[in-house]
């Protein structure tokens, strides 16, 4: 079985780094056979990422109105993810995006998870925040949770 985890954000612009630092976090404890990927959020590099993967675990900041740092889990090969928290995107059309064009290509992986971390601040050139940090390490903990399952 191919298990990829694609850690998705911008490194340079605060909180949108969430998702690629749980994934940096977790490569020096991920089970054999599974691929640590860091991509910056564009919707053919995603795809690319996931391609020909059974399972994917996507890590990436979202922006929903919950305190920041908190880490929500989505099992969209069941549903699509809420495009109201992952509109705005700094990677272009984005992870929603992505996920819903390989479930129309047939591409989707049969298990796909997204673990949402709630940002906090965007800005261009501004540190993780201690909440997002904190969220890293949630999201880190349960995607490992979840391979080792």
């Amino acid at each position: 079985m191919t298990r990829v985890v694609i850690g998705v954000g911008n490194p340079d612009c605060g909180d949108d780094a969430v998702g690629r630092r749980a994934a940096a976090l977790m490569r020096v404890a991920a089970p054999p056979r599974v691929e640590i990927i860091e991509r910056d959020g564009e919707t053919t590099a995603l795809l690319a990422a996931m391609n020909g993967a059974e399972l994917a675990i996507f890590i990436d900041a979202c922006v929903s109105g919950a305190a920041p740092g908190a880490v929500r889990r989505f099992d969209v090969a069941r549903a699509p993810l809420p495009q109201s928290e992952f509109a705005a995107s700094s990677h272009g059309l984005g992870l929603a995006t992505a996920i819903e064009l390989a479930r129309a290509l047939g591409d989707l992986p049969r298990v796909c998870i997204v673990y949402a971390i709630e940002g906090e601040s965007f800005a261009q050139g501004a540190p993780l925040s201690r909440a997002a940090e904190a969220g890293a390490i949630e999201a880190a903990r349960l995607a490992l949770a979840e391979l080792r399952a």
